[in-house]
């Protein structure tokens, strides 16, 4: 039927020229952001669970932050305690020296003063209170500290790291307190701010060993703890990765097949407006029939 009022043709053509432009747009929008889900009516149910994702993924990077920092601080507290650890050894060398009968007093002042100078360095190292470990003055400033906090002091239940990015997944560093037992015997004053264990004590030998001992029992569970600690940032970074791989596969655009669609969309748009150009000229069929 040839009429002059309506061109079904061009509508239907303007339609699908209006259909391959919006997914020519959809498409060049994907390629451009580089994600799949540009708007929420693109994947409603998708972006819900890649925003759930993206969440649990941002708590694991924080919790394996949480571990590192974490590592840190055993190593160096167990940094410290290797050092304290040759202190000992040589605490206990000098205890064994001044008990040689062959030494004159003089010899034996010269250990001893070396003998408190060692332990200067592990009062100050380990810290402390005049209530917990005697002397003059407090020592709250220690040298066993990490960020502020105090190693080797008491801490009731130990520290509690969060390993994992879901409630409860926590472990506990426990408490590596020096200010009591073997090694409060070696840097414990008295009043007047002497220390109450000398070098040539008949007792010193034994409590240094005991002292070596305790620093030995300290270290052994710190390095425990680090242990797991290894093992939670591997498994931290293995559950990032598969998290980040899930995500990926709801996001992020399929370059390849999202360029074969483009080119599809490109097509039909150029193909459209080039039929709508036609349908336009078919009204001039009807001018012909009048003009006879």
């Amino acid at each position: 039927m040839s009429v002059i009022n309506t061109n079904n043709q061009a509508v239907a053509g303007a339609r699908n020229l209006n259909s391959s432009q919006e997914m020519l747009g959809r498409s060049l929008t994907r390629l451009s952001s580089g994600s799949k889900i540009v708007n929420p009516s693109d994947d409603a149910a998708g972006m819900a669970v890649s925003a759930k994702l993206d969440a649990q993924s941002r708590r694991i990077t924080a919790a394996s932050t949480n571990v590192q920092n974490a590592v840190s601080y055993v190593q160096t507290a167990d940094g410290f305690m290797s050092g304290m650890t040759k202190i000992l050894s040589r605490l206990s060398e000098l205890a064994v020296l001044a008990k040689d009968v062959t030494k004159n007093s003089g010899d034996v002042e010269l250990y001893q003063e070396e003998f408190a100078s060692l332990q200067d360095q592990l009062r100050a190292t380990i810290g402390g209170t005049t209530a917990e470990v005697g002397g003059t003055s407090d020592v709250s400033s220690p040298l066993g500290a990490f960020n502020g906090q105090v190693l080797f002091g008491p801490k009731a239940g130990g520290v509690t790291v969060t390993i994992g990015q879901a409630v409860g997944q926590e472990m506990t560093i426990g408490e590596s307190n020096l200010r009591s037992g073997a090694m409060l015997e070696l840097i414990q004053q008295d009043a007047a701010g002497a220390y109450t264990l000398a070098s040539d004590d008949a007792n010193a030998f034994g409590k240094l060993t005991a002292a070596i001992h305790h620093i030995a029992s300290q270290r052994s569970s710190l390095g425990a703890a680090q242990s797991r600690l290894d093992l939670a940032a591997a498994t931290l970074t293995v559950e990032s990765e598969n998290l980040s791989s899930a995500n990926s596969r709801i996001r992020d655009v399929d370059v390849a097949e999202e360029s074969t669609r483009f080119a599809k969309y490109n097509i039909l748009v150029q193909s459209g407006t080039s039929m709508l150009a036609q349908a336009n000229q078919l009204p001039n069929s009807v001018l012909k029939l009048l003009q006879n």
